[in-house]
């Protein structure tokens, strides 16, 4: 089978289009793969490094600035025309969009040369790219049931996020790797490889006053502002980083974690049962951090703390609820019962019988 693939802009699209790649050559390694991303983002690095076949477009989000949005419309233009080209160069048996605006061009020039498209999408509310091109689209697979509302139902699909299965796969990290006691719970917060400005300023009074807990705890700054927290003294049972490469290696070991609610982490979340409290960054599009923890939230899969409302008291009240052994049990069983671990497979077999 031949497959072109688009998706751009953020791990939270890339990583799940390349477990869906995964799963086909896991399948059937003389599978040809195409990967058309945008030229200045993240994909342009990684896929690359993949040995994946990667052409680069340049196309930008529309941001109500009328030069620039007309600039960029002139380029959605070329970018249509462009990947026509392309399509019929490489000859794809299917066309596989998983989210970012990189893919507009890339699924108009499939459905103006009639070739069959899927799209994935991630988060609980669709961004505006997949609810647009949900069109054009033969098969459509969501991450959430709940955003199949959105979508035609007839062509729709639950299938999860792939990026799950992907963390069922990564080598465990220890505690004792990492220098904590292995006989005592873990409390991982994280917010992102970067790190949040809003977070990081509650996380310093929290992390000096958990000296009194039977947990542990380990904050992962991110790279902007670790060596702001590396000045101060911490309790014996806290320590710091910058960054953690195999991060879902440590949610294998980890007994609470606190972070945003990315799609990815999402899924991660369900895959390995992390108990988990979600505070959604009300900075991103639609607000669907949001609406992604609160379907969590409203499944008793996990808890939500709004940033606006983060303090050094609720949070660790949220911590100590996590603890509670007859809350906690009923977390792991929620997660469970509606997690999806073979979610590249479903998608895989859907558009192999289409």
């Amino acid at each position: 089978m031949r497959i072109l693939v688009s998706a751009g802009g953020t791990g939270g699209h890339i990583y799940p289009c390349l477990a869906i790649v995964d799963k086909f050559l896991e399948h059937d390694k003389t599978t040809e793969v195409l990967y058309i991303g945008t030229h200045n983002r993240m994909e342009n690095d990684i896929v690359p490094k993949r040995n994946i076949k990667f052409i680069g477009i340049e196309i930008y989000g529309l941001n109500k600035n009328i030069i620039h949005d007309l600039k960029n419309i002139d380029l959605i233009r070329k970018g249509i025309k462009k990947c026509k080209e392309i399509i019929k160069e490489f000859k794809p048996d299917i066309v596989i969009g998983v989210g970012g605006y990189v893919t507009f061009p890339v699924i108009l020039a499939a459905h103006k040369l009639n070739i069959p498209i899927f799209i994935h999408e991630q988060n609980a509310i669709p961004g505006k790219t997949n609810k647009y091109l949900g069109r054009y689209a033969s098969l459509i697979g969501v991450s959430f049931k709940e955003s199949i509302k959105y979508f035609d139902s007839k062509k729709t699909i639950y299938c999860g996020n792939p990026t799950g299965g992907n963390a069922l796969k990564s080598n465990s990290i220890s505690k004792e790797s990492l220098g904590f006691d292995k006989n005592k719970p873990l409390v991982v917060i994280v917010a992102g490889s970067l790190g949040s400005v809003t977070i990081n300023n509650s996380m310093q009074a929290f992390l000096k006053q958990v000296d009194n807990k039977s947990y542990q705890v380990l904050y992962i700054t991110g790279k902007n502002y670790y060596e702001e927290f590396n000045k101060i003294s911490y309790p014996k049972n806290v320590k710091v980083v910058p960054y953690l490469d195999n991060l879902s290696g440590l949610l294998k070991n980890t007994d609470c974690l606190v972070t945003r609610a990315g799609a990815s982490t999402i899924a991660e979340v369900l895959a390995l049962r992390v108990p988990s409290i979600f505070i959604p960054s009300p900075y991103v599009a639609n607000n669907h951090q949001y609406y992604n923890a609160l379907d969590l939230k409203n499944k008793n899969e996990a808890l939500m703390l709004e940033e606006k409302d983060l303090t050094v008291n609720k949070l660790t009240e949220l911590i100590d609820k996590v603890f509670d052994p007859k809350i906690n049990k009923i977390l792991k069983e929620n997660l469970a019962k509606n997690r999806i671990l073979d979610s590249g497979e479903i998608i895989y077999q859907a558009i192999k019988k289409y």
